[in-house]
């Protein structure tokens, strides 16, 4: 959303970039000459009821999802907020990223104008991630798709990150297909490339050191890492190879305690979240990405703009799309250590030719996506003006 708001700066738009909380490792990244504007949150209690009188139609769904679980999506917390920023600032066109914000973004809409055109942007294979939320604390997901199903025609325009995405999102909701548009996230720009050339202090990746394997992440469930570790044990029983994961999350601790157990600590590296993971795609061997689901996972694309050749699971969402199904990276099963292993290895022997990675990178350009998102709301916003007679 910082680049897709970066661009359309540079292309003579006015942006307003509205979060929830103004906190995160990006707070200090919003490009210059867009105005941000961060949105207050109302009490638990009144933001279930608004939840639940704004959404049309039986209310089993936003019961379950939203009134009913112990602990509420928060970014419902802010739609009463969100139609204070609509009647005060007016825009011409709204447009929100991830679910819940989607809903929330389609329920002030309809409350404050209901011919403001919106925008939604569906950001994960939708029925994996629902299909996870087995603990007490994300059993709400498990409701969502009913919701969704609910509320998203209601939206002007509805776009996918990856045409798995789009053809989940279509599966679980009914929509006919060409209800679904797909367009990729923007990731490569000459930022991208400058970050890559920067030095790296790392020890680890002088040149006469041990090839090293990156991974990138939150250290959550879905991104899978303890499979990677495993892997790299594999390959490391077999050669000298050293690996870093680049990302902070709750499973840290777990994947420490795996490092030791299979007595791997040494030779892994976990600095944490870092702002430019850039500068260690381009002197990385293999990027290795285990995750169970995704969306369009970003790392994939931000490594073949470096150069960095790439090993994937298979996994729901766009990894096959970007890596064309398997001839710019290998693909393997998910949870399947002992393929990733395989991979990695014959990655390592034979790497592809690293001109072809970063031709298919250009696939992703943040122009390319930001003209196809521009194209989709100027038509929105024009729309709006004929049906109003203001052009």
């Amino acid at each position: 959303m910082l680049s897709l708001a970066r661009a359309m700066v540079a292309h003579g738009r006015e942006v307003d970039l509205v979060v929830c909380r103004l906190k995160g490792a990006y707070v200090n990244s919003v490009p210059s000459g867009v105005r941000l504007v961060v949105l207050q949150a109302e009490s638990l209690l009144r933001a279930r009821l608004s939840a639940l009188l704004a959404n049309r139609g039986w209310p089993g769904p936003v019961l379950r999802a939203v009134v009913l679980p112990g602990k509420s999506a928060p970014e419902v917390e802010y739609t009463a907020s969100l139609k204070d920023y609509l009647r005060e600032r007016k825009p011409d066109v709204l447009l929100s990223a991830m679910t819940y914000t989607n809903l929330a973004a389609i329920w002030a809409r309809n409350a404050v104008d209901p011919a403001l055109p919106v925008a939604v942007s569906e950001r994960i294979a939708l029925s994996r991630h629902c299909e996870n939320a087995s603990s007490r604390r994300k059993w709400r997901w498990r409701y969502l798709p009913a919701l969704v199903r609910q509320n998203y025609p209601s939206a002007d325009a509805i776009i996918a990150v990856s045409s798995q995405v789009a053809e989940d999102l279509v599966a679980i909701t009914g929509m006919p297909p060409g209800a679904v548009q797909t367009i990729y996230n923007p990731v490569v720009d000459d930022r991208l490339r400058l970050q890559a050339a920067e030095a790296l202090s790392h020890p680890w990746f002088a040149d006469d050191e041990p090839p090293v394997l990156i991974g990138v992440g939150r250290l959550a469930e879905q991104k899978d890492f303890p499979t990677l570790v495993r892997a790299f044990a594999r390959v490391r029983a077999r050669r000298p190879v050293r690996l870093v994961i680049l990302g902070e999350g709750r499973q840290r601790d777990r994947l420490q305690e795996l490092a030791v157990q299979l007595g791997v600590q040494e030779d892994l590296d976990m600095p944490g979240f870092v702002d430019n993971p850039f500068q260690y795609m381009s002197r990385a061997a293999v990027l290795v990405q285990s995750s169970t689901y995704e969306g369009l996972p970003g790392v994939l694309i931000q490594a073949l703009a470096c150069a960095c050749p790439v090993v994937s699971t298979n996994c729901p969402g766009g990894a096959a799309e970007i890596l064309d199904n398997g001839r710019y990276g290998a693909l393997v099963p998910v949870g399947d250590e002992q393929a990733l292993a395989s991979a990695i290895g014959e990655t390592l022997d034979d790497p592809p030719d690293r001109g072809l990675l970063l031709e298919r990178a250009e696939q992703f350009a943040v122009d390319t996506a930001t003209q196809s998102y521009l194209k989709v709301l100027d038509a929105l916003v024009a729309r709006r003006h004929r049906t109003a007679g203001t052009y």
